[in-house]
C-alpha cells in the first residue's frame, strides 16, 4: 500500500474589509424599525458599539435590499442574537434578478434560541449569484407567541 499525505483544500472566504458598503449600494425597504435601534446597525459597517435592528412592533417583519445597479454576491452573512427568552425563530431569504418582481428562495431555516444555551445563531452562505437587483429577508421571531420582536445582529454581503 503506497501513502501519501495532501493538504486539504483550503477554501479562502471573503475577507472582512471586502463586504459590500450597502450605504452606497442600496436602498432599504422595510416594514419596521425601533428608532433606538435602526437597520444601519445591522447592515452597515459601524462600530462595534451598534446594536443591530429591531423591529418597532411584534410579528413577522421584512427588510428588503434594493440595489441601485445589479450586484454579483458571492458570500451572504445573517447574524441573529436573543439571550433573554426561548423563542423558535424562522427566517427565509430569497433574491431578484428583475427588481423585485420574483423571487427565488436561497434558504428558509428554524433555530431555536434558550438563554441557557443556544443564543446566537450565524447562517454564513457561499453562493455565486448573478445580477441580482434585490434581497428580501422575512424573519417570523417566534413560531409559538406573537408578540415577539424581530431582531437582526448583522448582514452582511460580498
Amino acid at each position: 500500500m503506497q501513502k501519501r499525505l495532501v493538504q486539504a483544500p483550503i477554501h479562502a472566504k471573503v475577507a472582512e474589509e471586502t463586504w459590500f458598503d450597502l450605504n452606497d449600494m442600496a436602498r432599504v425597504e422595510l416594514t419596521s424599525e425601533d428608532a433606538e435601534h435602526p437597520i444601519e446597525g445591522a447592515l452597515l459597517l459601524l462600530s462595534s458599539s451598534e446594536t443591530g435592528w429591531r423591529a418597532a412592533e411584534p410579528g413577522t417583519q421584512s427588510i428588503r435590499l434594493v440595489f441601485h445597479h445589479p450586484q454579483r454576491v458571492r458570500r451572504i452573512r445573517l447574524l441573529f442574537q436573543e439571550a433573554s427568552a426561548e423563542r423558535t425563530q424562522e427566517f427565509a431569504l430569497r433574491w431578484s434578478h428583475d427588481g423585485g418582481r420574483s423571487f427565488r428562495e436561497l434558504v428558509r431555516q428554524q433555530y431555536t434560541f434558550s438563554p441557557q444555551g443556544s443564543t446566537s445563531e450565524m447562517e454564513d452562505l457561499d453562493v455565486d449569484l448573478q445580477s441580482v437587483t434585490a434581497l428580501e429577508l422575512t424573519i417570523i421571531p417566534d413560531q409559538h407567541r406573537g408578540q415577539v420582536f424581530a431582531t437582526l445582529e448583522e448582514w452582511r454581503l460580498a
